[in-house]
């Protein structure tokens, strides 16, 4: 059992997703940041300095803050918008990648086999 254990472990996709996890945490503290400490104090300029994590509604007893609960919707939204940015870009410049190695691969003139056929050819007409 400890030998499978170790060849699921040293499988790639096993440590694809290790390191993917690692990364993804890692952009997670950079994205929350540039929405904490950019995004959001740009978005209360433009709302006037609406602070809506403090609105709140009492009903007896308990205390709904629903500021909070709309600030977690706005943050998801702008970090949303972060990622998908991010992606797209990224995705252009492996499309880019691409492209550069399909017009490296064809070849510049006629390949190996079409001169040797073509020798071929010349000498089986004589």
């Amino acid at each position: 059992m400890l030998k499978e254990f170790k060849d699921f472990i040293a499988k790639g996709n096993v440590m694809d997703m290790a390191v993917g996890i690692i990364i993804g945490a890692a952009f997670t503290a950079i994205v929350g940041s540039l929405v904490d400490d950019l995004i959001n104090p740009l978005i209360g300029i433009f709302l006037g300095g609406v602070d809506f994590a403090g609105l709140q509604a009492s009903v007896g007893d308990a205390v709904f803050t629903y500021g909070n609960f709309i600030m977690a919707i706005i943050n998801f939204l702008v970090i949303a918008f972060v990622v998908f940015m991010l992606v797209r870009y990224v995705n252009k410049v492996k499309d880019a990648n691409t492209k550069d190695e399909e017009v490296a691969e064809e070849p510049a003139g006629p390949s190996e086999l079409d001169v040797l056929l073509e020798i071929r050819d010349s000498l089986s007409k004589k």
